[in-house]
C-alpha cells in the first residue's frame, strides 16, 4: 500500500495517485485507487467513475472490492470512492480491509499534516511525498515527511510535480531523493510526456524494492499454515497463507530464537544461520526447552551455515532444496540485508517466489536495535507478515508481547499477544492476555 501524501493543497496529490495507479495497471498489475480524503473527496471526479457506490451498498459478507468501480480505458485499475459516513473508524476498517488484497494499493491522502493524515498515513507500506518546485511547496513537503517518520512509514522519496528540473536548494529542505519530476500539461492523464515520467516512477519503485515485480490475483486465504504456537495459531485464525514470508522483528536480547525454534514443531524446517555455527544451533535445538521438530514425525530442522562472503547467492541456492509445505527460517536477516540495493531486491523477489511455488513459510529473523540495515525497509515491505517481538524489563517481571502490524493475506489482529519464554513458548496466563 502506497500513501500519496502531501502538506499542500494544489501540489498534484490526486493527479499523482490516479496516474500512478494507471501506470501499475499498464505494468500489468491489479491496482486499487483509494481516495482516504474524507473531507474534500476528489479522486471519483478524476477518475470518472460514480461516488455512489459506497458502503451502504455493500452487504455484510462482501469484501471491500465489492465497491470499487472499474476506471474507463483501465481494466486493471479500480476507483475505491471516499465513504459518504466519514468517520476516522470506517477510514480505517476500509484501509485495512484492503491489506488484505493481493494487488497493489495506492491511497490519496487528505492535505495538510493533521489528524486525518494519521489514518491512511499509518497503515501504509510505504509514502511518496507530492510536492510542486515552490518554496512553499518544499517546506510543506518537509513537514510531510516528518510526519510519515513519527508514524513510522517508511518514506521512498518525492514526486515534483509541474516540472522537469530539481531546484537547487531542494537538499537542503528534505532529505529523501527525488523519485520523479513530472512535466506540465493541461491535462496530465492524457499527457504522453507525463505518462511516461509515471511508467519510468513504477520502474523506479519496483527497483527501490516498494513494489513487486508481479502482482497476483491468486487467493491465497483459502487454506492456512499452522505455525506450532497454539495462540498465534488462533490470534491469525488458523495460521499463515501457505507462500508467505514473514519478517520476525525482536531485540537481540529477547529470547527471540525460543519461537524460532518452536515454529520448527508445525513442519519440516531448513534453518539457514548467518552468524553462528551448524553445530551451535544444532546444540541450541538439542536443549532447548522449546518443543522442536523430531525425526519420527516432521523430521528435525535440517542446519546449514550460510557463507557470510556470498550470502544472498549461498541463500538462493539452498532455496531449490525447500520441500513443499515446509519452512524456511533465516536467523539472522542483517548480513543479507547489508548487500547492494538492487541486487537484493532481486533476491526477495526470488524468495517470494520459490515460497509460492512450495506452499511453503519464510521466516525472516531481524534484529531491532539503534541501527538497523539500509535494507531493512525492503525486507519489511516485501514480507506479507510482520511479526513484532516486544519485550519489557521496566517491572520486576519480564513481559514478552507479540504484535501483528502487518499482514496482508487476512485479517490483521487488533491486539498482541503475551508469552512466556521462560520455559519454552507458551501463553503468559498471568496478565491480561489478547
Amino acid at each position: 500500500m502506497i500513501a500519496i501524501a502531501g502538506a499542500k493543497g494544489g501540489a498534484g496529490k490526486t493527479t499523482t495517485t490516479l496516474a500512478l495507479a494507471q501506470a501499475l495497471g499498464r505494468a500489468g498489475n491489479r491496482t486499487i485507487a483509494v481516495d482516504a480524503d474524507r473531507h474534500l473527496p476528489n479522486l471519483h471526479s478524476l477518475a470518472g467513475v460514480d461516488r455512489d457506490a459506497t458502503d451502504n451498498l455493500r452487504e455484510a459478507n462482501d469484501p471491500i472490492t465489492a465497491i470499487t468501480q472499474p476506471v474507463p480505458d483501465h481494466s486493471n485499475v479500480n476507483v475505491l470512492p471516499a465513504p459518504i459516513q466519514t468517520g476516522s473508524a470506517r477510514m480505517q476498517e476500509r484501509l485495512r480491509a484492503l491489506t488484505a488484497e493481493s494487488a497493489d494499493i495506492v491511497v490519496d491522502c487528505p492535505s495538510g499534516a493533521g489528524p486525518d493524515l494519521a489514518d491512511p498515513l499509518s497503515i501504509a507500506d510505504v509514502a511518496l511525498v507530492v510536492s510542486t518546485a515552490t518554496d512553499e511547496s518544499l517546506t510543506a513537503a518537509a513537514k510531510t515527511v516528518a510526519v510519515a517518520r513519527r508514524l513510522e512509514t517508511p518514506v521512498a522519496g518525492t514526486v515534483l510535480t509541474m516540472t522537469e528540473t530539481i531546484p537547487e536548494e531542494y537538499d537542503q529542505r528534505i532529505d529523501v531523493p527525488v523519485l520523479a519530476t513530472i512535466p506540465a500539461a493541461d491535462q496530465p492523464l492524457r499527457s504522453s510526456p507525463v505518462r511516461d515520467a509515471f511508467d519510468s516512477l513504477v520502474e523506479t519503485l519496483t527497483a527501490e524494492g516498494y513494489l513487486s515485480r508481479t502482482t497476483t490475483a491468486v487467493d491465497r486465504t483459502a487454506e492456512r499454515l499452522e505455525t506450532g504456537i497454539d495462540a498465534l495459531d488462533r490470534t491469525l485464525g488458523g495460521g499463515l497463507a501457505p507462500g508467505s514470508v514473514v519478517a520476525y522483528r525482536a531485540a537481540a536480547a529477547s529470547q527471540s530464537e525460543l519461537l524460532l525454534y518452536e515454529l520448527t514443531s508445525a513442519r519440516k524446517t531448513l534453518y539457514l544461520t548467518t552468524e553462528r555455527s551448524e553445530d551451535a544451533v544444532s546444540r541450541a535445538l538439542e536443549s532447548t526447552p522449546a518443543t522442536v521438530g523430531t525425526p519420527t514425525d516432521r523430521g528435525a530442522p535440517t542446519v546449514r551455515a550460510v557463507d557470510r562472503e556470498t550470502p544472498i547467492e549461498d541463500v538462493t541456492r539452498a532455496l531449490a532444496d525447500i520441500p513443499d509445505e515446509s519452512n524456511l527460517i533465516i536467523d539472522t536477516m542483517d548480513v543479507l540485508e547489508s548487500a547492494e540495493k538492487s541486487a537484493y531486491v532481486d533476491f526477495l523477489d526470488e524468495l517470494g517466489e520459490r515460497m509460492l511455488e512450495r506452499g511453503s513459510v519464510a521466516y525472516l529473523h531481524c534484529l531491532k536495535g539503534p541501527t538497523e540495515p539500509e535494507n531493512r525497509t525492503r525486507t519489511e515491505h516485501a514480507a506479507d507478515v510482520v511479526f513484532d517481538l516486544e519485550t519489557d524489563i521496566s517491572s520486576a517481571e519480564l513481559t514478552h508481547r507479540l504484535s501483528v502490524p502487518k499482514r496482508r493475506c487476512g485479517c490483521q489482529p487488533a491486539e498482541s499477544i503475551t508469552l512466556d519464554l521462560t520455559d519454552g513458548v507458551s501463553i503468559d496466563t498471568s496478565r491480561d492476555i489478547a
